[in-house]
């Protein structure tokens, strides 16, 4: 059975039990100790599982992220004027990837016109997207229902089939120490993976999710330019790791 088959049965018998026994993922994939140990590493390492004495449990989601609407009703203002600088980096004959997020959806009107393709893991961006006949791909993966974002190791593994110029991607947390955080481990796998396959990342974040640390981590603040709207003093901070723009 090849490694990607494993991970998915052993994910898909978390999902029903919350927590698995060794012994029970050796027989349910007929495997070896040995290689469910290593698989169980390898997931935990992505933060879908941790290891406990004899198995592994679901990681616990210690909070309760906003809806998508809930979301796009905040900071107004400050998102549109962050997206619009954001699509500034876009070049005709580019590939991108958009992020699910509101921030990230923003962006979109500010494509019209442009010769881009686009990788969204974003069922409104990909809508919106369509609207204005952009060449779109959206990657496969588990639809989660208050982002509406398509997420966890299918999407992952939906995504290596691309490599992209730009990624654009929104964020919980900007944090000094923890670097980029969300709270859900998928989604944070997916902003990992686009991260690691885009010629250059883009943090969008408002000061609001500055000195903020959720659940899962996503990267270390150096691993992405950040773009942002703030006249706060933590700018200067992050500046001192990573470049920073300022959409003022």
């Amino acid at each position: 059975m090849l490694t990607k088959q494993r991970h998915q049965l052993i994910l898909q018998r978390l999902s029903e039990q919350k927590i698995v026994k060794l012994k029970e993922l050796v027989e349910l994939t007929a495997s070896s100790e040995s290689t469910i140990r290593r698989d169980l590493t390898d997931l935990e390492a992505e933060g879908y599982l941790e290891r406990v004495h004899g198995g592994a449990t679901l990681v616990a989601r210690y909070e309760e992220e906003p809806t998508f609407e809930e979301k796009r009703d905040q900071h107004v203002d400050e998102k549109v004027a962050i997206a619009r600088k954001a699509a500034t980096f876009i070049e005709d004959g580019m590939s991108v990837y958009l992020d699910a997020g509101t921030t990230t959806q923003a962006m979109v009107p500010f494509l019209d016109g442009k010769d881009v393709i686009v990788v969204t893991n974003s069922l409104p961006i990909a809508n919106d997207l369509f609207d204005l006949d952009i060449k779109t791909f959206v990657i496969g993966g588990e639809l989660k229902r208050s982002t509406q974002a398509l997420v966890g190791y299918n999407a992952r593994e939906s995504m290596m089939n691309y490599r992209v110029d730009l990624a654009f991607l929104g964020i919980n947390g900007v944090d000094l120490e923890a670097g980029y955080t969300t709270p859900d481990p998928e989604e944070a796998l997916v902003k990992k993976t686009a991260i690691e396959l885009a010629r250059e990342a883009y943090i969008l974040a408002d000061d609001s999710k500055f000195g903020k640390r959720s659940f899962s981590r996503v990267a270390p603040l150096e691993a992405a330019t950040l773009v942002t709207w703030s006249d706060s003093t933590s700018v200067s901070s992050i500046q001192s790791i990573t470049k920073v723009v300022n959409a003022q």
